[in-house]
């Protein structure tokens, strides 16, 4: 049950202002089909996490012992850093209209996640849990979490919510993460 309460609760913080959460803006306002672009995200974010949860899963099964655990720590740690720089979509980013929406949002969702802050943070507790499908359903609904009003209310939603607040307490959710791991590591705890 930890495992999936804190992949829902990081992912949700960290996906805030994130560029995917950007993209679930820009193709719901380009395509004004919710249920369609909803869909997209959640079948992109699944299969993303989950390769992301196994890879991690699978590195901390192989690579077993304290300085990994000390390693997952500091990925954490750098994921606070990382946290707190605002994403911007790039132009190179930006969906095509050449598809339908669910079938646009799949793909751009699937790859623009690619290297994004939440996949490496999946693979981060993918390899802290060791539970590939408890992590992989924590992140998605995390991301549901923070991408379905992005959807539905688009720049509504950006405009009053105060995104480097947002930011600062998803840093300090890593920065927490990754201090508590160190000290069960360290047999401080």
């Amino acid at each position: 049950m930890e495992a999936l309460l804190t992949s829902t609760l990081v992912v949700a913080l960290a996906e805030i202002g994130d560029k995917t959460q950007l993209l679930a803006i820009l193709l719901a306002v380009q395509f004004r089909k919710p249920l369609a672009i909803i869909a997209g995200i959640f079948a992109a974010t699944i299969a993303n996490h989950f390769l992301a949860a196994l890879i991690g899963s699978q590195a901390a099964a192989f690579l077993e012992g304290d300085w990994f655990r000390y390693l997952i720590a500091a990925s954490f740690l750098l994921m606070a850093a990382w946290t707190l720089i605002p994403d911007k979509l790039d132009e190179d980013e930006r969906p095509r209209m050449r598809n339908g929406a669910f079938l646009t949002t799949l793909i751009t969702f699937f790859l623009v996640e690619m290297g994004d802050k939440t996949q490496v943070a999946t693979i981060a507790l993918g390899a802290q849990f060791e539970q590939v499908a408890l992590v992989t359903l924590g992140t998605t609904v995390g991301m549901m979490l923070a991408n379905v009003p992005a959807v539905y209310f688009g720049e509504a939603v950006i405009r009053r919510v105060p995104l480097s607040v947002v930011r600062r307490l998803a840093a300090l959710l890593f920065l927490a993460l990754g201090i508590w791991l160190i000290a069960e590591t360290a047999g401080w705890l």
